[in-house]
């Protein structure tokens, strides 16, 4: 019987170094940094401003209005300008679209934008601080309107007048 005493004491032995050993088991730790830097943008988008296909002769004044759509990161400032187009000749304080078809591509309509409404007071340009439309982003879009006038004028003759505006957002 003492081989039995001797591997009983010989497993407990073993059994207590094992507690032991969990007992005495140790950890360490660290930390990490986690982070994403954020900068500001913008983006900005256009409909077609379209004065109508029907208006005969310019005795009296035309007005539509369209709408240009910004979308700035949140608490981004910005400034919306809109250059005077692609006909030449065309000023921002007079713009101009040009008859599309062939023999009369040099004859123009006078037309303006403005910020202010149909009655069309403050012309909207494209030098920020001066005649530019500022606002400060949401992160959502946001939508101006620009509204358009085609003055009473000598009519040209009757085509398509058309020009290309450019919207820019300075952010």
């Amino acid at each position: 019987m003492p081989t039995i005493k001797i591997l009983r004491a010989g497993s407990l032995g073993i059994l207590l170094a094992l507690i032991s050993i969990s007992a005495n088991a140790s950890t360490a730790t660290n930390t990490f940094l986690v982070q994403i830097t954020l900068t500001a943008s913008c983006a900005v988008s256009a409909s077609t401003l379209n004065f109508g296909s029907s208006v005969g002769v310019l005795t009296t004044a035309v007005s539509n209005t369209t709408t240009v759509s910004v979308t700035c990161s949140n608490t981004t400032p910005y400034n919306v300008g809109l250059d005077a187009g692609t006909v030449s000749g065309s000023l921002v304080a007079n713009r101009l679209m040009a008859g599309t078809t062939a023999g009369n591509t040099g004859t123009t309509l006078q037309f303006q934008l403005c910020s202010d409404g149909t009655a069309c007071n403050t012309v909207w340009g494209n030098t920020v601080g001066t005649n530019t439309v500022s606002g400060t982003g949401t992160g959502a879009a946001q939508a101006l309107t620009v509204y358009g006038k085609v003055p009473i004028q000598t009519t040209p003759k009757p085509d398509l007048y058309q020009t290309t505006i450019t919207a820019t957002v300075t952010y």
